[in-house]
């Protein structure tokens, strides 16, 4: 087990206190697949980009505009990942110690669990509304036989994606009600 090497000056645990306090580091395999989830999804980001530059030629404008809103999806979502791996790790697991890195990113130094909320909450509002967009986009083929989406399906993504915001701005108030009172 791996337990954090502690100043002269802290206090000594007993043995089931100890015990709960390090296994917060069961987390770490867990934020290791994230990681591993982020290198597929750069794979993913590569063979999309491959794709569109050696086909652009044969693609329309709105092929071109789907395909870089799925570029964009990608980047929002492996975003994500690096919100959740480094914001989460910090918060529950141990300090990354990075003394001042200039690429330390600056939510980092203020990151607890209601800011980590609240930011999780706005990326999937962000990856929802590039769903949506590209939705929009291919609206204009419903009815026709080669389309790849419903106007039942437009209309649910439209009511979840309004989830997400009222979710956000309750989390949102929530988090600054609780910084108020504190």
């Amino acid at each position: 087990m791996v337990t954090d090497p502690l100043p002269a000056s802290a206090p000594k645990l007993r043995p089931l206190p100890l015990l709960i306090f390090s296994s917060r580091w069961l987390q770490l395999p867990l934020y290791v697949g994230l990681i591993a989830a982020q290198l597929v999804y750069v794979l993913l980001f590569l063979k999309e980009l491959s794709h569109l530059v050696l086909h652009s030629w044969e693609f329309t404008e709105q092929q071109i505009m789907l395909v870089v809103l799925g570029l964009i999806d990608v980047v929002m979502i492996s975003n994500l990942l690096v919100m959740v791996i480094v914001g989460g790790y910090e918060t529950f697991v141990s300090r990354l110690g990075l003394g001042g890195h200039p690429d330390q990113p600056e939510w980092l130094s203020h990151v607890n669990a209601g800011v980590l909320k609240v930011k999780l909450a706005m990326a999937i509002i962000g990856i929802s509304s590039i769903h949506l967009l590209r939705s929009f986009i291919e609206a204009g083929s419903i009815g026709q036989p080669t389309a790849r989406i419903t106007e039942a399906a437009i209309l649910w993504q439209t009511v979840i994606h309004m989830a997400f915001i009222l979710s956000a701005i309750g989390i949102a108030w929530v988090d600054r009600m609780t910084q108020h009172k504190h």
